[in-house]
């Protein structure tokens, strides 16, 4: 059959489930019979509107998560291009004969991201199978195979929910845990001598406040310098948090006494090999000295750090690049390299949650890094810091921890 004959209307009703497509914006655009049906709403009350206008979270359950979930998922689409497939919701949806009353539903959702010519998501494939009649036991008779298997069925549904209601309350008491331990392993900003500095920290989207990225700022004996690293933990949440501050205090301490960036680099490869979790751990160290205007760095399989010029000129700092911390069971001395600056440079180190995106190739994002840096780099270093991450982070939030420092010399 040739293409130009299939008729796609047809199509799109014929596919199996309700199917809606969402835009970038969630909003309906437009929906099939069965999604009118199964809805319960018309395709006028549908078609324009905002999902979560139509399909709210029942505001009588305290424990109802179905938007919340349906959000995230949708969120991940849009910033990730990829396919997001839930486990079976609940999701109680309001009457339309009795407002006011809802009705206990549960639904099992796939999300399609659609895409442009250019690359990006211009829709979202919204496809759902009721399975709330397979979850209901009740006034039916007889004990045939077909109630026999329905009754597992939802007695497996069951425990799904009962473990999913476990996980958010852990997932709550790790959130309560977060906030204080952020504070306790990043503050702000380590009061230092050198003031010109901002530091940023944006865990993943749908994370937890603290994530596996760091950074360390040190002041260092012998004249006026300044110690200035970033480190990568892979994994998100708590566990990836206790790893990078085990690593952190590791580098803070080490920079301390070091003859330079790359002795402490060493130092805390051998210790990485004794830390659970520090796999493939990345981190990257510079130290600043203000009186002879030099910086010297090395780095551990870290993205390299940017040296703005005060005319404009952008220099990655790439001439000392060594493998991961815990990459050598025998380590040898790492590289070290020093350049030289003049005052009103800016010194910007950060974490690859920054720069890389999934189907692009990373010299793209470090591109876009330095346009960034070059156009604004006369901000200072607050202002900085918030126009980058906002020209750099996707909308939504990126998938990735990202960890920023900027430091005018």
């Amino acid at each position: 059959m040739a293409e130009a004959s299939i008729d796609y209307a047809a199509v799109y009703q014929a596919l199996p489930g309700m199917v809606a497509l969402l835009t970038p914006e969630l909003v309906l655009a437009d929906v099939d019979e069965a999604f009118v049906r199964g809805s319960g709403r018309p395709r006028e009350a549908l078609v324009g509107r905002f999902v979560f206008d139509v399909f709210p979270d029942n505001p009588n359950d305290r424990e109802s998560r179905g938007a919340d979930s349906l959000r995230a998922s949708l969120h991940r689409v849009l910033a990730t291009g990829e396919r997001d497939t839930m486990a079976v919701q609940r999701y109680d949806v309001e009457s339309t004969e009795r407002p006011g009353e809802w009705e206990e539903r549960y639904w099992s959702p796939v999300n399609t991201p659609v895409f442009g010519p250019d690359g990006n998501v211009v829709l979202i494939v919204h496809r759902i199978e009721e399975v709330t009649e397979l979850l209901r036991v009740s006034g039916r008779a007889g004990t045939g195979p077909e109630r026999v298997r329905e009754a597992e069925l939802y007695a497996r549904a069951r425990e799904l929910q009962e473990l999913n209601n476990r996980l958010r309350q852990a997932h709550a008491r790790e959130r309560e845990v977060a906030p204080a331990l952020q504070e306790a392993m990043l503050p702000a900003r380590r009061p230092t001598l050198h003031e010109r500095v901002a530091v940023r920290y944006r865990p993943a989207m749908g994370a937890l406040t603290v994530c596996g990225d760091w950074y360390d700022l040190v002041d260092l004996v012998g004249g006026h310098r300044l110690g200035v690293s970033v480190g990568d933990v892979v994994g998100h949440g708590l566990a990836a948090a206790c790893v990078m501050g085990q690593l952190r205090s590791a580098l803070s301490a080490a920079s301390r006494v070091a003859d330079g960036p790359a002795q402490a680099l060493n130092v805390v490869g051998r210790y990485a090999h004794v830390v659970d979790g520090a796999e493939s751990a990345t981190a990257v160290t510079t130290f600043v000295d203000f009186d002879r205007n030099t910086v010297t760095y090395s780095s551990a399989g870290h993205p390299p750090p940017v040296l703005v010029h005060h005319d404009g000129r952008v220099e990655f700092l790439d001439r000392a690049t060594d493998p991961p911390l815990d990459a050598r069971p025998d380590p040898v001395p790492r590289p070290e390299a020093v350049t030289a600056f003049e005052p009103g440079a800016t010194l910007v180190l950060y974490t690859d949650g920054l720069v890389e995106r999934r189907r692009e190739d990373i010299d793209t994002g470090l591109t876009r890094l330095a346009d960034s840096l070059r156009r604004h780099r006369t901000r200072d270093p607050e202002a900085l810091a918030d126009i980058v991450l906002l020209e750099l982070l996707p909308p939504g939030g990126a998938t990735d921890d990202t960890a920023l420092v900027v430091v005018r010399l």
